[in-house]
């Protein structure tokens, strides 16, 4: 009982931002796993009351409450439709750090987050032997979206389709980049990101050729670390803040005017989630909301610093586009990445509720993944009516889930970054 009282003395400091909640419901409008279940704890009103609930005593059940507290894709859809303005992933966040403080960080997840990300060379060495000998335990199913599934039963894989590790990641592509303004008179930063670096390396170059040929001066540090969101959604803020204070010494050594990423979640995390979660040396703080006042999604620097603007359809390509939840609900950006598939010169075609989540969500997808899939066959659905032949977004993981979802459907239509796309036009062009 003493421990239970702890822990609501721990939600009690979360009153202010619990009792802006007015229960409306608007959140069961948007909520992708409530369209799912009907369950009232799956959607935010009910996960607020339930965190409610054990700041005020009224519950015992601290386990079950954390179970339901996970069973969010963390979109952020609710928090852009509330109408009170509840910071509703502030909280979520700080719920999942005070639970994790309470029942401990799972054995696993010590190992991947302190074991493997917080110790980049090793998650890099890792992965790269993964690379090597991932051809004994995987088989190629679609070629053109390059996915592939387990040769034998895999817990952690189960059914999936899923795209690969790169046979050489962008790290040993470029190593490192500190090249001067061109043209352009401006100088970026370049955040790699782990998916970008370990799985899309092309997506990584295609950036770069294109800040190139736009003379735009790149500094890209090596050894990078993770963003640190997948430790933040956790719970494991100490791992976090390390990640953070990893980040911030490597970019801290090189002078640029904005640091662009080809990853929404990325792009999220850097901009709004460094300056508002870290909690590690208080000396850090002044240079990470410098950071994340330069950081931009690459297609937002590109039509609103650089102008690159649409072009008469040049090319028989007909697109469409997922909105990343980081980028939209979060960020705000729809436009630029449509502007950057009208400026490559293809046809572009809204499809139906593009703003809506794919469902993947990180590790929701592996703690459920029946949920995440169903999620992500209505988007696959959505974008096999949408009668274009390659699906565009902004976000890696995005680019992963939904491979799976068209994989399993055999659509026969192409998963791209914006960037790709734009890159494939420059090239062109001559």
């Amino acid at each position: 009982m003493a421990n239970l009282q702890k822990l609501a003395q721990l939600f009690k400091e979360l009153d202010d931002q619990l009792v802006s909640c007015m229960r409306c419901g608007m959140c069961q409008a948007v909520c992708p796993v409530f369209a799912q279940t009907g369950r009232e704890a799956d959607v935010t009103r009910g996960k607020l009351a339930l965190l409610d609930g054990l700041a005020r005593e009224m519950l015992a059940d601290a386990a079950g409450v954390n179970e339901k507290l996970n069973r969010c894709l963390m979109c952020g859809t609710c928090q852009a439709n509330c109408p009170s303005g509840v910071k509703i992933m502030d909280i979520f966040l700080k719920a999942r750090a005070i639970m994790t403080g309470y029942f401990g960080l799972s054995k696993t997840k010590q190992a991947i987050f302190r074991g493997m990300l917080a110790n980049p060379r090793l998650f890099n060495a890792l992965t790269g032997m993964g690379a090597i000998f991932q051809g004994l335990f995987t088989k190629k199913v679609d070629d053109m979206l390059g996915s592939s599934c387990a040769r034998f039963n895999a817990p952690l894989v189960g059914d999936r389709h899923f795209n690969t590790l790169a046979a050489t990641p962008l790290r040993k592509i470029v190593p490192e980049l500190d090249t001067p303004a061109g043209a352009s008179g401006i100088r970026v930063a370049f955040f790699t990101g782990c998916v970008i670096d370990k799985i899309f390396p092309h997506v990584g170059e295609a950036a770069l050729q294109v800040l190139e040929q736009k003379g735009v001066g790149v500094f890209l540090p090596s050894n990078q670390a993770c963003c640190g969101i997948p430790a933040l959604s956790s719970g494991d803020g100490e791992t976090f803040d390390k990640l953070v204070a990893m980040n911030l010494q490597r970019f801290t050594t090189g002078e640029f005017d904005y640091l662009l990423t080809t990853c929404a979640t990325c792009t999220s995390t850097i901009k709004e989630l460094w300056p508002r979660m870290f909690k590690g040396d208080p000396a850090h703080s002044i240079a990470i909301k410098v950071l994340a006042d330069k950081t931009m999604d690459i297609s937002q620097f590109l039509v609103d610093i650089l102008g690159v603007k649409e072009v008469p359809v040049a090319n028989g390509r007909k697109v469409t586009y997922h909105d990343p939840c980081h980028l939209k609900n979060s960020l705000g950006i729809t436009a630029q990445p449509r502007t950057m598939i009208k400026a490559a010169g293809c046809t572009f075609k809204e499809m139906q509720e593009a703003g809506s989540c794919c469902g993947c969500g990180g590790s929701f997808n592996v703690a459920h993944y029946d949920l995440s899939k169903k999620i992500g066959s209505r988007k696959a659905e959505n974008i096999i009516d949408s009668g274009t032949d390659t699906l565009a977004t902004s976000c890696p993981a995005c680019m992963l889930h939904i491979t799976d979802m068209l994989s399993r459907k055999k659509a026969g239509i192409e998963v791209k970054h914006v960037i790709e796309l734009y890159a494939d036009s420059m090239k062109n062009q001559g």
